[in-house]
């Protein structure tokens, strides 16, 4: 079977390298010239654990390719996967689908034979159905059919979200498009992994409605957080207690500092205006968004208060910079909104991350001071805030952290240590809910 995955980005780097280790021969497409280049030379062009190697075995044994050559590139596909970019467009909150309608005018001409053209992007209910619009405009003569094929992929934990999925979505209007999609996913049969077969426009909601509601219980603790705070609860009891009910679940019930990442703030934007456009409302989903960006503000004064109401002129080390570990991705991260307010008052920033400190650097103000080793960071500095919760963050010698800072001051928005701990070390410890 021969995949097409036009983007290159981490959708489509992720989906055709899992796809080729299924079995399929996947060429991976992208304009970006000297993106090609360097995943044809080995270099991968974003951190996501397992990731490199799988490339590796699977270019080396002749499944995997990468093009930036749409003419050698699409005749004689089986399925052409879209995973170009959806990114929130400028000024009303829209996904931008620029990208996803260009790539499909650009391949249109050249489909050879029956194929299935397979949103994989993140798109608002009807895009196929507008897919499969412009190619018939551009060739009439295409035998194709269109498919919503969501991606569910955690940032750090990709490879075995796609390897042993919770479930896998297809949106198809007939059997044909659906037994070409069942064969390439026949792999996932092993495990007994549902595969869910739907409408397009369904499939195409369930992404959203997903990512939506994940984003809503990560709200819904930060703001049980603060309600926590005011009585003197404990909000990891708290969580605790609702995650036992089968009902609810444990995950995505964290505190901290507020989501961020690719998914969660775009979709979530997304689907508040595809609610919108259609003349619902979506009252819950506003309300997420405005508590996340609530939870952000209460960060930058929670640091402010540690350091006795004044960031001005003080030298803060930060640990950790991108929206979630095990990746480098700082779309959206809680440290770009937290980050650049305490130094608009005269804050100095000392920042270490493992993987994200050169997207840092290009999305941060200049000023700030990046370093290599953990206790260089925190050398000097009048407090240490915790913003992402990396492994190696979770067992730091407090003796030595303590020796390096000129006050204790620690500041975890993410609650990786526990408060009593942190009180018999003699910290002047903050953290969320607690």
């Amino acid at each position: 079977m021969k995949v097409t995955m036009l983007g290159c980005g981490y959708v489509g780097l992720v989906s055709g390298t899992c796809f080729a280790e299924f079995g399929a021969n996947v060429t991976c497409f992208d304009v970006d010239k000297i993106k090609v280049k360097k995943l044809q030379d080995g270099a991968v062009p974003i951190y996501e654990p397992g990731l490199d190697s799988l490339i590796e075995k699977n270019v080396k044994q002749g499944r995997l390719l990468f093009s930036d050559d749409l003419n050698k590139s699409i005749p004689g596909s089986d399925l052409i996967f879209v995973a170009v970019g959806t990114p929130t467009r400028r000024g009303d909150g829209h996904a931008d689908l620029s990208f996803v309608y260009q790539a499909v005018q650009d391949i249109a001409p050249l489909l050879d034979g029956y194929t299935v053209i397979v949103d994989k992007s993140t798109v608002p209910v009807g895009t196929a159905r507008n897919v499969k619009r412009l190619i018939r405009e551009v060739n009439s003569e295409a035998d194709f059919d269109v498919a919503s094929n969501p991606e569910f992929l955690r940032e750090g934990a990709a490879i075995s979200d796609f390897m042993r999925p919770d479930r896998v979505v297809i949106g198809v209007e007939n059997k044909r498009a659906e037994n070409v999609l069942r064969e390439l996913y026949r792999p996932i049969n092993l495990i007994e992994a549902p595969i869910l077969s739907t409408d397009l426009e369904s499939a195409e909601l369930i992404k959203y409605a997903s990512n939506a509601f994940l984003a809503t219980k990560i709200s819904f603790i930060n703001e049980m957080s603060v309600l926590c705070e005011e009585v003197g609860a404990d909000v990891h009891s708290v969580a605790r207690g609702m995650g036992l009910d089968g009902r609810i679940g444990r995950k995505f019930l964290h505190p901290g500092p507020g989501y961020g990442g690719s998914c969660f703030p775009k979709d979530t934007q997304a689907l508040v205006r595809i609610a919108q456009e259609n003349g619902v409302s979506s009252r819950i989903v506003e309300t997420v968004i405005e508590v996340n960006e609530g939870q952000k503000a209460r960060m930058i004064k929670k640091i402010r208060n540690a350091l006795a109401g004044n960031e001005s002129g003080k030298t803060i080390a930060v640990l950790g910079l991108t929206f979630k570990p095990e990746t480098d991705d700082m779309r959206d991260a809680p440290s770009l909104a937290i980050l650049p307010k305490l130094m608009e008052n005269g804050c100095r920033i000392k920042a270490h991350d493992p993987q994200g400190i050169n997207e840092a650097k290009e999305l941060l103000p200049t000023e700030v001071q990046y370093f290599d080793e953990i206790y260089e960071t925190i050398s000097g500095a009048d407090a240490l805030v915790l913003m992402t919760e990396w492994n190696m963050y979770r067992n730091l010698d407090m003796d030595l952290v303590k020796s390096k800072l000129n006050k204790p001051v620690f500041i975890d928005l993410r609650n990786v240590y526990e408060p009593e701990m942190m009180k018999e070390k003699s910290f002047d410890y903050h953290c969320i809910g607690r």
